[in-house]
């Protein structure tokens, strides 16, 4: 099965909000960078690439939980992040039920992160 279609799977199994938010993020995730791969990892990880881990996501009990491994590097003006605040590489936005995504501040994460991944790599080359 093709990562694509059990990031599919994965959502249609989740009947309640955690899917419809998922599906969410994932349709912005898509448009904000449409050069994104999305990928299937660690045994059940829906991820996005583009020249290194945009982003994942993973859904728990009470929460859908979107992690960005760069997010350290990454402006976030509009106050998304709210878990993983203290690390030094990772941070996260951990949606409960009634959150709503905000999609111009996530496109705008999401472009940040791609932007951060194409800086890094062309820096490995020189």
């Amino acid at each position: 099965m093709k990562p694509n279609e059990r990031i599919d799977e994965l959502i249609a199994g989740l009947t309640d909000w955690r899917g419809k938010t998922l599906a969410g993020i994932r349709r912005i995730i898509l448009v904000a960078d449409p050069k994104v791969t999305e990928e299937w990892k660690w045994m059940g990880t829906p991820t996005w690439s583009h020249s290194g881990i945009v982003c994942l996501a993973n859904a728990f009990k009470n929460k859908a939980k979107l992690t960005f491994p760069e997010g350290a590097n990454l402006a976030d003006p509009s106050k998304l992040f709210n878990d993983g605040l203290t690390g030094k590489k990772w941070r996260s936005i951990d949606y409960s039920s009634g959150d709503m995504v905000k999609e111009q501040e996530l496109t705008d994460l999401v472009r940040s992160a791609v932007a951060f991944n194409l800086t890094k790599k062309s820096e490995k080359r020189k």
